[in-house]
This record gives C-alpha cells, structure tokens and sequence, in this order.
C-alpha cells in the first residue's frame, strides 16, 4: 500500500511455452543514506558479521588539515543494512477488447508523430481492416504502439492475422499486430532480507574533507587487526547532505 503507481512495460521474451506465466525479478533497491554515514562492503560477508557484532570503532584519522591536532580519533556505529525485498508478485492481466499494440515498426527519419499519423491513417479504414482510431500513443522506452479504437469488434481480427503490410513513405512494411494486455498487481508479498557483506557506519563527524574521511575509514575498516578485512566498496555521506544507495542483485 506504500508503493507508488507507476506504469510498467513487461518486454521479457519467453523461450518455451512453459515459461509463459513466469516471472523474474530482479531487485533494484533505492536505500536512503543520511549525513554523517557511510556504506561499506567487504569481500567477505564473515567481516561484515565481525564489524557489526564490535558495534562501536574509533577510527583514528591522519588529521594534517587539523592545525591543532596532530592525530585524533572519531567513534563510528556499525549497524546492519536491512532492506525489502519482494518474495511474492502476482498481476492479473487483461486483454483490451479495443485496442492493438503494434511492434516491429521501421525506424524511418521522420517524428513519431509522423510516423503515428501514418499508422493511424492506415487503420482508420475498413478496406484495411480497422476503423475510427480514438488514440494513438507510442509506449515510454518501446519503440511499440497502441491504438484504440471507437469500436469493439475491430481488434480482434486484426491480432489475428497477426502481421500487416503498411505503407510509410515511399515503402511498404510488415508490421506486427499483437494483443493489448494490461495489467494490475493483485499480491504483493515483501520479506526482510540483510545485506551480508555491507555495513552501515553511522556518527561520522565532518572534520574532513570527503575524500580524507573516505581514505582514513577505508584503511581502518581494512585491518585485520581492528576486526576488519578486503574492502570491496565504500561511500560515504558526510553531514549536512544525503545521499541513494542502489543495491542490485549479487551476480557472484
């Protein structure tokens, strides 16, 4: 109920038959970092467990932009980085009674809107199988239309002959005529996973400058003999700005 409504294109290619009511997810997780912190990941998900069981680490800094000091020392929290990820996704799809998506269009030198006029010229007649065409649009990020028409009745004999010859221009193009499916989510299911390997170090002050405070907790967190190990990756926010982690599906 807390997600936002946002319009999805599904262009997933199915290889067998069985595959048809499947669907993968792949993660994409926007984390939110405040100022004063820093998201670490070690090569070993042991280390992490390490970091985050000692809780509480002074962090010695190599303080030459501090006049007064010459060394001085910063206490960090290390917490664990929990995220939602989806466990159960079920959408009911159906199938528009008056409209067609279109696929396999040329890629031509003129304007979509040229290229949706001529479309919908063709379709607009009865000779060819349409009639009135109530909208066209092209859908974000697919180089795909849907047309809609006034009438029931005129969709479905179009999907069935699946591909059309279509005049743009100077040339003649076969085009496909699929189904129009939409979809609504009817389950959404989410779990607490933990992030193994990474992190989150909280209470950093801002003493140094961005790429100072990244160094001195990078060499500190990679000591084996303060706990830590192999660094994979750091970020770090410092106070008074905020910052996204993007957290993708680990591929090792």
């Amino acid at each position: 109920s807390a997600l936002p409504e946002k319009k999805m294109i599904f262009k997933g290619l199915t290889a067998n038959k069985e595959d048809m009511n499947k669907l993968m997810l792949t993660p994409l997780i926007h984390y939110p970092l405040p100022g004063g912190s820093a998201l670490i990941t070690f090569e070993e998900a042991e280390v992490a467990q390490r970091i985050m069981e000692m809780r509480e680490h002074t962090v010695e800094l190599s303080c030459g932009e501090l006049e007064e000091l010459d060394q001085c020392r910063v206490r960090v929290q290390a917490v664990p980085v929990d995220i939602l990820l989806p466990s159960t996704l079920e959408i009911r799809l159906t199938q528009s009674s008056r409209s067609i998506l279109v696929s396999d269009l040329p890629s031509l030198d003129i304007s979509k809107e040229a290229l949706l006029d001529k479309l919908e010229l063709f379709f607009s007649k009865t000779k060819n199988g349409g009639s009135e065409v109530e909208s066209r649009e092209f859908l974000q990020d697919s180089h795909q239309v849907v047309l809609t028409f006034t009438q029931d009745g005129v969709a479905e004999p179009l999907i069935e002959r699946g591909h059309i010859q279509v005049p743009i221009g100077k040339g003649k193009y076969t085009i496909k005529i699929s189904p129009c499916m939409s979809g609504d989510i009817s389950n959404l299911q989410l779990q607490p996973s933990r992030c193994p390997r990474t992190v989150l170090l909280l209470g950093i002050p801002d003493v140094l400058s961005e790429e100072s405070m990244r160094d001195a907790l990078e060499i500190h967190f990679q000591k084996a003999s303060r706990g830590g190990g192999e660094v994979d990756a750091l970020a770090y926010v410092p106070a008074g700005r905020t910052g996204v982690a993007v957290f993708v599906e680990s591929t090792g």
